[in-house]
């Protein structure tokens, strides 16, 4: 048999630009799945192994694992202003009998926009959403293009966990009376489960599972089941919060940051009543997206927290059981990373918004 194919076949090899990024579990292998994306904001898989993408111009996308990406149609209609527009995705852990996906957007209401939850199935062909349905809205009343928050998580009793900013109006936050600034639990369905923490109080929104947050655009489950948020600060004051059920948070009263004028934030770091952050940044970091790692491929950083940062462009792992000690990973693939998750493999997924492209991490 002739040698040369063979030949060929290792000089194209060898002609592979190889692509990593260091960190302390050495040499992180980086693969592009996807380019060309504009603006994505969320992503999640299917059991198949494709992969749905959100752009926040209104835009679904369906990745192949061959690397074809293709449209899907059937969104409703959504507010693409400032941060918000079409925003997180959530594939349920009961995709394969249920088919159905859950989104967050930005949704007109009036003479403003709220973040919103909508309920669609997955057409057999992969190609469309059937029965979109907005299953829950915030309140309205809100103005501007600011702190959508947007993140959702699937409990482990099968309720939803949404996250919401407090849309640039400060004193919000502490008013119950509003979801801006909170964090949901709803329903599949958007009803109000009973046992969350305000239900029957007088004045209060019974989705309200936590409250006093600022914009939380990253938020997921660690590996007992207990939900983490990371949030924005103004000038310093990002924060990795546990969120627990009924509690305040402390924005706009307390914060570790300032306002971008350099003025003092509210009364200071902390107040009897309002949770402290179990991390900060300081500068901010501008985080955006969470996930908590379960050890599959890297066991070193099992239970380690992950989020990105939308102003330096790395990826951060904070190390919880070493006083929060914090690795900044990153290369040109980390720019501004909007969004990250665990795949089934255990490899790691990072959507770079500055490089308009989904990449995938192994050892």
């Amino acid at each position: 048999m002739p040698r040369f194919p063979m030949i060929f076949a290792c000089l194209a090899l060898w002609a592979l630009p190889v692509q990593a990024l260091e960190s302390s579990q050495g040499a992180l292998r980086v693969e592009e799945k996807a380019q060309g994306l504009s603006a994505p904001w969320g992503f999640g898989f299917l059991p198949s192994g494709e992969v749905l993408i959100t752009e926040k111009a209104g835009r679904l996308l369906r990745l192949d694992p061959d690397g074809r990406l293709s449209e899907i149609t059937g969104l409703g209609e959504i507010a693409n202003r400032g941060q918000g527009g079409l925003l997180d995705i959530l594939v349920p852990g009961d995709f394969e009998t249920r088919r159905e996906l859950f989104f967050t957007f930005a949704k007109p209401q009036g003479q403003g926009e709220g973040t919103a939850v909508a309920r669609a199935r997955l057409s057999p062909a992969g190609d469309a959403l059937q029965d979109w349905t907005v299953i829950y809205e915030m309140t309205p009343g809100s103005s501007g293009g600011r702190h959508f928050g947007s993140r959702l998580v699937e409990a482990s009793d099968g309720t939803l966990f949404v996250t919401i900013g407090e849309r640039g109006d400060r004193p919000s936050a502490q008013d119950l009376s509003r979801e801006n600034g909170s964090v949901l639990r709803i329903t599949r369905t958007g009803e109000v489960p009973r046992d969350n923490p305000f239900v029957g109080q007088e004045g209060a929104r019974g989705a309200i599972w936590s409250y006093g947050h600022r914009n939380p655009q990253g938020a997921a489950l660690d590996l007992d089941g207990q939900l983490w948020v990371s949030e924005h600060g103004a000038k310093g004051g990002d924060e990795v919060n546990r969120v627990v059920k009924g509690a305040n948070y402390g924005w706009p009263v307390i914060s570790y940051g300032r306002h971008y004028s350099g003025a003092k934030i509210g009364e200071g770091t902390a107040k009897p009543g309002m949770e402290q952050p179990a991390h900060y940044w300081d500068p901010s970091i501008a985080p955006s997206g969470l996930m908590i790692y379960s050890g599959a491929l890297w066991p070193e950083w099992r239970g380690d927290v992950f989020t990105g940062s939308l102003k330096f462009g790395f990826l951060s792992r904070l190390d919880p059981s070493d006083g929060w000690a914090e690795e900044r990973i990153e290369g040109p693939e980390t720019g501004r990373l909007r969004d990250l998750r665990e795949a089934p493999d255990g490899a790691i997924w990072i959507l770079s918004e500055e490089q308009g492209a989904l990449y995938r991490l192994s050892p």
